[in-house]
């Protein structure tokens, strides 16, 4: 029987103490995940302002990083994931976290966020030693952690604790890079001689992520098509042929749902409960929702849109789709928030339909729930989706999501075709250009199958049986992590 592993997770979020995105999902699951599987996996992120005192937990030492043009000095705190025993360590340094935001104000970063994080990295790195826990791997997230891989091979090369720990580096959207002036790369601590093209240099400026894929042991992303995806010049965001030239050691582990939050069986949140056994509740939680969004209580398909309102996630196509609405005879709930010029386009093209399209201007985790649980169907129309996670979560509740063919939107939805239609594996409407006509097809698709009463009711149960659990993701975890550390 193989060895329990030490897990060390760096990550800039972590839900419930700080979410802007998936991220904060991923970095509390998937840890608790493999602490299921036996291993001793520990978190260290920020101690932003904004968490509650109480999970702040006790100071257990005093770190500091050497960033080149100065020294700062902060300390490690230690702490535990909420409701769980995992161990959570907080680097705390008032100036760089005690901030009202994470990243910036509104539309702008902070000017020094570069900064920020590579003391965020070393000071991780002079203070987890100091426990006297030593990992067996560093998995490390997104750009915030991208100096971790970067410092070990450079700087903790030789170090009698780190010099031979592997990396994991996990990019969860490749659009977000820490890309910086190269006027900011002095007080980073990064050496001035990986300032190259097949390093930190991006068009004259410094990218942290591109450092951490020339540095990390191993790569990858959140869905496997995604994982090709970024290897193309369309998805890879510049970053296609550095990626190529690591392909061998870059591969996309699908994300994972948390179904003791996400179970239309057991959910708090939503009207009435229900199950693939039994799905009798799931009309009651439409009347509830269509009362909700103050929509007629009419046997018409009800389509619900929960997502941040950017350019990303489509919805301009979906913004364009309502200003053409005539023909179809269905109801539409959005809730979200994001790009202030597509809040107000989305409000707009709403008024005419009253009584076929609401829209909710807000963040709102009950309502989220209820959307997926009285909805017929669930619209995700991206340019592109490293894995998403609100597709997921329709499949549980027996809500059909309508998807655009790519990334982990691809890997998760199987196609309401003639051959998934045989074989009783359909589970959902996919199409491929992002444009309205593509999207009014798909929506003209699904008025179709809600009027086929048996074959809604097979794509609902093949929906429904659908494995996302983070303990398959885990596994695979666990086994990119050994062969990280075979590969030392």
């Amino acid at each position: 029987m193989e060895q329990p592993l030490k897990i060390l997770f760096v990550t800039a979020e972590l839900a419930p103490l700080l979410t802007t995105g998936g991220l904060a999902e991923v970095a509390n699951a998937l840890p608790r995940a493999l602490h299921e599987l036996g291993h001793d996996v520990r978190l260290v992120m920020p101690c932003y302002r904004t968490i509650p005192a109480e999970y702040r937990g006790e100071q257990c030492c005093l770190c500091e990083a050497d960033l080149g043009v100065k020294t700062e000095y902060g300390a490690l705190r230690r702490s535990h994931v909420p409701e769980t025993k995992i161990p959570l360590y907080l680097i705390e340094h008032e100036g760089y976290f005690g901030r009202e935001r994470p990243y910036g104000d509104s539309a702008y970063e902070y000017d020094d966020n570069a900064e920020r994080f590579c003391f965020f990295a070393l000071a991780a790195l002079h203070g987890i030693p100091q426990t006297e826990w030593v990992p067996d791997i560093v998995h490390c997230h997104d750009w915030h952690t991208a100096a971790v891989p970067a410092f070990l091979r450079t700087r903790y090369r030789h170090d009698p604790v780190w010099g031979c720990i592997p990396t994991l580096f996990t990019i969860h959207n490749v659009a977000f890079q820490g890309r910086y002036s190269a006027s900011r790369l002095p007080s980073t601590g990064l050496g001035a001689e990986l300032f190259h093209p097949n390093c930190l240099e991006y068009e004259g400026d410094m990218n942290l992520m591109k450092a951490a894929i020339a540095f990390a042991t191993k790569l990858n992303t959140v869905s496997p098509r995604y994982a090709r995806e970024i290897q193309t010049l369309e998805y890879g965001a510049g970053l296609d042929g550095m990626l190529r030239t690591r392909s061998a050691d870059l591969s996309g582990i699908l994300n994972g749902v948390d179904y003791t939050v996400w179970n239309p069986a057991t959910d708090p949140h939503i009207a009435a409960n229900y199950s693939k056994e039994d799905l009798s509740g799931k009309a009651v939680c439409k009347r509830t929702l269509q009362k909700a969004f103050g929509l007629p209580q009419r046997d018409v398909p009800l389509f619900g849109i929960v997502s941040r309102l950017y350019w990303q996630k489509g919805i301009t196509v979906v913004a364009e789709v309502l200003e053409l609405l005539s023909d179809l005879d269905i109801q539409l709930a959005i809730l979200g928030t994001g790009d202030p010029a597509l809040e107000r386009r989305l409000l707009q093209a709403a008024v005419p339909h009253p009584e076929q399209v609401r829209v909710t201007i807000d963040f709102d985790i009950p309502l989220s729930h209820q959307i997926q649980a009285g909805s017929d169907f669930f619209i995700m129309p991206s340019r592109y989706e490293p894995c998403g996670l609100t597709q997921l979560y329709s499949l549980a509740y027996a809500t059909v999501p309508i998807v655009r063919k790519t990334g982990g939107l691809a890997d998760s939805v199987n196609n309401v075709n003639p051959v998934h239609r045989r074989q009783g594996t359909a589970t959902g409407i996919s199409f491929v250009p992002l444009t309205a006509a593509a999207l009014t097809k798909a929506l003209h698709r699904a008025v179709d199958l809600y009027q086929d009463t048996a074959q809604l009711a097979a794509v609902r149960r093949a929906g429904m049986t659908q494995d996302f659990s983070w303990e398959r993701a885990s596994r695979q975890y666990v086994a990119l992590y050994r062969e990280a550390i075979a590969a030392a």
